[in-house]
């Protein structure tokens, strides 16, 4: 699929989709290091290292974006890398009180507008505003559970933030499963 995406153009998320990545980090060691090598100076790709942590204390995703950070960047100095957020990729304002110390990271936001309204784009503005950058890696226009009716008003001002805000943004989801998203 990387290559695939590459040969067309198309950038690619090279994503470690779990919940629990803080307890899989010497995995996650190891298969960033081996893809960082195989993929290095590819402009194409970009490092999702942590999906969604849950309830996770910014402190433990961090101790492990640390390590993870270092095997990619031992292979691939420049690409982006993106980290998730405590509460499902939400608490970028968290992140953004202690960053981390690279200059080519972005911060998780996840929402979905059936569910996520005016007071996430209040913490998301707190973290702007305190200088890191964020990158939308997952939205839908449903609910957050990936049910329900597309609430067009509410997409509707999560695009106007987005783009009053220069964010990058990945929707989610097309597939054949049997939900709203």
């Amino acid at each position: 699929v990387v290559d695939a995406a590459v040969q067309c153009g198309l950038y690619v998320i090279i994503d470690w989709h779990s919940h629990d990545a803080q307890g899989q980090a010497d995995q996650a060691v190891a298969f960033f290091g081996e893809a960082a090598r195989r993929y290095a100076g590819v402009e194409n790709v970009i490092w999702e290292i942590f999906n969604e942590p849950l309830e996770v204390p910014w402190a433990t995703v961090k101790r492990y974006a640390e390590r993870v950070i270092a095997a990619i960047r031992a292979h691939d100095a420049r690409n982006l890398i993106i980290v998730g957020t405590p509460r499902w990729s939400q608490r970028v304002d968290e992140a953004a009180a202690a960053p981390l110390v690279d200059p080519n990271v972005a911060y998780a936001l996840h929402f979905y507008a059936g569910t996520h309204r005016a007071d996430l784009r209040a913490q998301a503005e707190r973290a702007l505003a305190m200088g890191v950058c964020l990158f939308v890696s997952e939205w839908g226009a449903v609910n957050a559970d990936g049910d329900g009716v597309v609430d067009h008003a509410s997409v509707a001002e999560w695009m106007a933030f987005v783009r009053a805000h220069q964010l990058s943004h990945v929707a989610w989801a097309v597939s054949d499963k049997a939900e709203g998203a």
